[in-house]
């Protein structure tokens, strides 16, 4: 598959959608940053200090799902055993992570202009996707009625410059892209899961496909009309701390809503699609990965990605409020 059939391929090219859209672009956003993050609730969530990784042991199972057109067909995947973070990675961890390696994500560096040919000086600024509740919307194939990139947003600032995550080190760590994730887990020795081990772990020994395909009661998902109506009825109108929810058979946290979460694969419009060879991506190169799981963005009438088969690409270096990531360990004992 050619670079250009690829990105052909991809169901949101934010950076295409906006190329010279300055209208979607802002440095100070208007609203706070509880548009990332949920109001207070008064769930009992997980205290991640007390978590550890969990085995997810070998298994067969359908992988796929037949509910958007890139999640089939429907093949036969096999995974070996592994460990696996009980819940994403939070703010705290990978502060921890930045302050013993002086790590810079993505999003706090500028864009090259000569691998964005075409972005407008203020797209070439340091910042990330930032979604914003609009007040109504003139139909849905436009995302940018709820989707800006926002100079300054950033892992530590996920709303905009004005946002922070003091005393939310419990949430999911967010505004970082496939290289900041994969660079958190090299520095704990360990990787990011591949699709398949991803999803197989979400399903918790259900070989089956297709088996949850209803919007899931105990997960941080979106109760409405999405994007102007959320009842919060799951606790949280935004983002939730880490392990709000019941966890699944594996043990396993938030596998399903609150953030989408990065996974090791590039990604393939078909699962019966040859992949390509590991390739480490330049910013600008138009890849993109494989991300699952869905987010509290997912509702019924739009993003129906609540469920374990669904997947959506991710460009490479573009940092969004509504992704982040685990980590699993193939071999020995955490």
């Amino acid at each position: 598959m050619t670079r250009a059939d690829r990105l052909a391929a991809l169901t949101i090219g934010i950076f295409a959608l906006i190329l010279g859209g300055a209208a979607y672009i802002t440095s100070q956003p208007s609203s706070d940053d509880l548009l990332v993050y949920g109001a207070p609730s008064n769930k009992r969530c997980l205290d991640p200090k007390q978590s550890r990784m969990v085995w997810i042991p070998a298994g067969d199972f359908a992988q796929g799902d037949t509910v958007y057109p890139e999640e089939g067909p429907v093949v036969h995947a096999h995974t070996n055993g592994f460990w696996m973070d009980t819940h994403e990675v939070t703010n705290a961890e990978f502060a921890t992570f930045v302050a013993a390696t002086s790590y810079v994500t993505d999003a706090e560096r500028p864009l090259d202009p000569k691998t964005h040919p075409g972005l407008s000086p203020d797209m070439l600024r340091p910042g990330a996707m930032v979604f914003f509740m609009p007040k109504d919307v003139q139909g849905m194939e436009n995302v940018a009625q709820w989707w800006r990139y926002v100079a300054g947003a950033n892992w530590r600032h996920p709303a905009g410059p004005n946002s922070s995550i003091v005393g939310r080190e419990n949430f999911p760590v967010v505004e970082v892209t496939n290289n900041d994730a994969l660079a958190y887990a090299r520095w704990k020795h360990r990787e990011l899961p591949s699709e398949a081990e991803w999803e197989w772990a979400a399903r918790a020994g259900h070989a089956a496909s297709g088996d949850d395909h209803d919007q899931p009661a105990n997960a941080n998902t979106w109760q409405g009309i999405f994007p102007i109506i959320n009842s919060g009825d799951d606790g949280f109108v935004g983002l939730a701390p880490v392990g709000c929810y019941p966890a699944n058979a594996y043990g396993l946290y938030d596998m399903l809503g609150n953030v989408w979460e990065q996974t090791a694969d590039i990604y393939r419009a078909r699962h019966d699609e040859t992949p390509e060879p590991n390739q480490s991506p330049r910013r600008g190169e138009g890849v993109a990965y494989t991300i699952k799981g869905g987010s509290f963005l997912c509702a019924p009438n739009y993003c129906m990605r609540y469920r374990s088969g669904s997947r959506e690409p991710q460009e490479a270096d573009l940092a969004s409020s509504h992704v982040g990531f685990r980590t699993i360990l193939r071999a020995g004992r955490p």
